[in-house]
């Protein structure tokens, strides 16, 4: 059966009941009986089902619901960006289900049919990469999809980023600018094009302008949390960096505990410049240097761009490039 067709008459054919009873289910009508109820959602559920009314927002005691997946709560860039989405939802009088993909590929999948079947209207995306599978079940649903703080390299989806190139770029500039010959890239997986494409030729870029030779021994791949910055500190210690450019705060913190537990003195002996000036940049003594991002920015925007594509409204550019700068505090010279 065609998607586009299913009309609340197909689904009381199939669920053998009368139109009444699909209207009064959708429209959260608590007269009908529990096991009715029941197989009229599944029925609904199965055929995909989208009331015009409700998609439309002109049902009574309507659900309009945006699904956000996010790669992990705890992590303060990613709770920033879901507060703007949250306060944009809410002024346009949409209802968050917020959902938790842990950064693995297979659970986001899992995650995002998941709420595709709870029919949600429009789903934002925070993950590190678009892998193939994700890309697939983007191309088969007609639900709008935002990317927030994620890039798609081939542009299928709106999306709200930084100049990720630019911003790095910017970030060795300093380093360079004080003296440093062998700067550190603390990055995630380079698989995901922000950190691989993005920021890795920015990093490239910048050291070439500054006449450094590009050094792959610099280059060290790790996971975005405390623990892992700790665990690197060692390495990037033994290599001969007397800096670093930090690609997450949690892994920055990480770093710049390490250094501090190992005797090295920052920023006299070994500079850091971090990328999401989230709280905890602050919170950390010395305060770090980092690329601001307009993190609330990110989420509020990528949700009014979301609302646009499900009221099918006109969209002037579906990716946004939002403006960021550096904050020079007490872990550069």
């Amino acid at each position: 059966m065609d998607k586009q067709t299913i009309t609340i008459y197909d689904v009381a054919r199939e669920a053998n009941v009368s139109m009444a009873t699909v209207s009064r289910v959708v429209n959260g009508n608590q007269n009908v009986k529990p096991v009715t109820r029941k197989k009229v959602l599944e029925v609904i559920e199965r055929l995909d089902y989208r009331p015009n009314a409700v998609a439309r927002g002109l049902a009574s005691k309507k659900t309009t619901t945006v699904g956000v997946i996010i790669p992990d709560i705890s992590n303060v860039y990613f709770s920033s960006l879901a507060r703007g989405i949250d306060d944009v939802a809410t002024m346009y009088k949409y209802n968050i289900i917020l959902a938790n993909s842990d950064g693995d590929d297979v659970k986001e999948i899992n995650v995002l049919n998941t709420l595709f079947a709870k029919q949600v209207d429009g789903v934002i995306f925070m993950g590190h990469r678009i892998t193939d599978r994700i890309r697939a079940e983007f191309s088969r649903s007609r639900t709008p999809i935002v990317l927030a703080g994620s890039i798609d390299p081939d542009e299928q989806v709106g999306s709200v980023n930084i100049d990720y190139k630019q911003a790095t770029k910017d970030a060795i500039n300093l380093l360079a600018k004080n003296g440093n010959k062998k700067i550190a890239f603390l990055t995630g997986a380079l698989l995901d094009p922000i950190n691989g494409q993005a920021r890795l030729q920015g990093y490239r870029e910048a050291l070439e302008e500054n006449g450094i030779e590009y050094n792959e021994g610099l280059v060290f791949e790790s996971h975005y949390s405390f623990e892992e910055g700790l665990k690197i500190t060692e390495r990037v210690k033994t290599s001969g960096a007397t800096a670093a450019f930090v690609v997450n705060d949690d892994l920055a913190v990480g770093l710049l505990d390490g250094l501090l537990d190992l005797g090295v003195k920052v920023p006299s002996e070994f500079e850091i410049v971090t990328s999401n000036n989230s709280q905890i940049t602050n919170m950390v003594r010395p305060r770090l240097t980092s690329v601001s991002q307009p993190l609330y920015d990110l989420g509020a925007v990528a949700m009014r761009l979301l609302t646009k594509m499900m009221n099918h409204e006109e969209i002037e550019e579906k990716n946004i490039i939002l403006p960021f700068g550096i904050d020079e505090k007490d872990s550069t010279k």
